[in-house]
Order: structure tokens, then sequence, then C-alpha cells
């Protein structure tokens, strides 16, 4: 009798865990640029790590664009689909999103952004990972035999800006007499420009690049040329090229909005810190075997840094303002 009584109890125990466990969640993701290009790859990794761990089923669209197409497919995307979270990237429609996102205050959104979140339903993030920059600006300062560091970004906006003024500090802090040669393409995405760019640093004497872009990696690779990746680890694009670099986790983030859009306990809010050091948003990728090649002192520098940016001890400064190039 007592043997059964055990049993009915953990049958009950079993059916309420079952009844109570999370179901899978409907996520779609709307992208302005192709999923290759690092900022909205990032968001499409950390969707499809959920959909494996079986919190969300996933579906998205990408290179939408900034002519109209997003805004005309978001809505269709609410309306036919009604899923209960939609991720993307509002740079460039930022208007036309939040629009949408008015219109079916229902669905949460989470889309990177500029600017602020909006009640009820519209948060918003970025790619705060001017930290992981600041210590891979360290490594460039120390490595560059030159003295002529180079970087490429895309368009000189606050996002931007703060990563690359942050690298630049952690080059001029290794070396104050280093110049710093700063070039802008004016695309989210295009890897042929921002390849042209590089070629250009590289001929007015940079022998390190930091590819805040993609396209500058395969510059820097082909003139034997050290390079830093951005957003996520690039090293398997050039392995002898590409020493290490900031990456974006966006993982933390993603589960923190699907737990709370479970719960029913989702709001509009800006979810910066999700994306910092401190929370497990960014970290400096993996050296990949280049420690072995790099000063000891210079390694042990980096990974005290690091220490001290996760534990609160140390903050990168934050400068918005637009980097020009700077000896």
């Amino acid at each position: 009798m007592k043997r059964l009584a055990v049993g009915i109890l953990l049958a009950i125990a079993t059916l309420f865990a079952y009844a109570n466990a999370q179901a899978p969640i409907k996520v779609y993701a709307v992208y302005a640029t192709p999923i290759e290009e690092p900022w909205d790859g990032v968001i499409h990794a950390a969707l499809l790590d959920a959909q494996q761990a079986g919190l969300i089923t996933y579906e998205f669209v990408d290179d939408l664009g900034y002519a109209g197409d997003l805004e005309r497919v978001l809505a269709e995307v609410a309306e036919e689909n009604a899923p209960a979270v939609i991720f993307g990237d509002a740079f460039g429609n930022e208007e036309a999103v939040r629009r949408v996102a008015r219109d079916y205050p229902d669905i949460a959104f989470a889309f990177g952004s500029g600017l602020g979140p909006v009640e009820p339903n519209f948060a918003v993030f970025d790619n705060w990972i001017h930290e992981p920059a600041y210590l891979s600006g360290l490594i460039a300062g120390t490595v560059s035999e030159s003295g002529v560091v180079g970087v490429v970004g895309g368009y000189p906006v606050p996002e931007v800006n703060r990563i690359v003024n942050a690298f630049i500090v952690g080059v001029r802090e290794a070396n104050p007499d280093a110049k710093v040669l700063v070039s802008f393409i004016n695309s989210w995405f295009d890897p042929p420009a921002a390849k042209e760019a590089a070629l250009a640093q590289l001929d007015a004497g940079a022998d390190v690049l930091f590819a805040e872009r993609f396209g500058v990696i395969e510059a820097a690779q082909e003139r034997g040329a050290y390079a830093f990746g951005n957003m996520s680890d690039q090293n398997s694009l050039a392995p002898d090229t590409v020493i290490t670099g900031p990456v974006w986790h966006l993982e933390p983030l993603v589960r923190y909005v699907i737990d709370q859009v479970s719960k029913g306990s989702f709001t509009a809010q800006d979810l910066k810190d999700f994306t910092m050091m401190g929370k497990g948003g960014a970290s400096l990728a993996p050296f990949h075997g280049f420690e072995a090649k790099l000063p000891a002192d210079l390694v042990e520098l980096v990974k005290t840094k690091e220490a001290e940016i996760v534990g609160g001890l140390f903050r990168v400064p934050i400068n918005e303002e637009t980097p020009t190039t700077t000896r």
C-alpha cells in the first residue's frame, strides 16, 4: 500500500510538472540586412539557440532594406502569424517599426534601436560591446610595429562611435604615439567597400585593422596584416590574421525576453545591461592560439582588465562623438 501511495504521488507530481512546463512560444524575426551581416547574425544565432533549447519556435525574414518593405512585411507578420514576440533591428526603420508595434499592442516587440522604449510593448536593445573593443585596442596598440592602426566602420552613429572610440582608447593607452586611421563606408553591409577602405589604410602604413564592418578581414589577410573582428568570433574567416575581437552575446537578453513573455510580465524597457560584459552580453573572443604569440605581460594585462570590467572595478569610457583620424 505504501509503495502504491508513493507511486501515485510521483505520478501526480509528474503530471503537475508537465502541466506547468513552459511551452515554446512563437517568435518571429524581421531583419533589414542579410543575416550574414554580423549585427543581425548575432540576433539570429541567439534565437536559434533558444529554439534548440525548446523555448521557442522561430521563423524569420531578412534583407528587407530601408525603402519601406520592412514595414509592410512586419505588419503582415504581426497580422497573419501573430507571434508572441517579434525581434529585429529598427535602425534606419525606426518610425516604421514603431508604427507597427503601436498597432499590435498584444505582441511583444524587442528591437535593436538607438532610441527609447515605448509602452506598452516596444522594448529596445543595442550592442554595448565597447568594453571588449577597448581590450582589443590594448592588444592592437601593442602588436602594431608601424604604429599605425586602421579602423573601418559602417556609419558614424553613436552605436558605432562608442565601439570605435573605446578601441582607440585602448590603442592609445598601449601606445600614446600611435596613429589611428578611421574610415566610414556609410553602409551597414557592403563588404567590397569595406575592403577597399581597409586596403587604403594598409597603403597608408597600417599594419593592424579593426574590422567594425564585414570585408576588412579579407584585406588584412591578403596583405599579411593583423585584424580584429567585431560582434562575433571571426577567427575562422582568417585564422592566421584575426587575433580576437569584441563579441556580442544576445542569448541572455533573448532568454530574459522569452521568460518575461511566458510569465505575462513583459514590459517596454531598455535592455542595455543585458548586452554588457557584467551580465554575459559581451566578451573578448578567444585567442585561438595567439596568446602564445603575444607578449606574456600583455596577455596578463588584458585578463586583469577583463576581470576588473566584469567585477565592476573598471569602467571603459563611453564616447559617442564621431571619431576621426588621430595621432
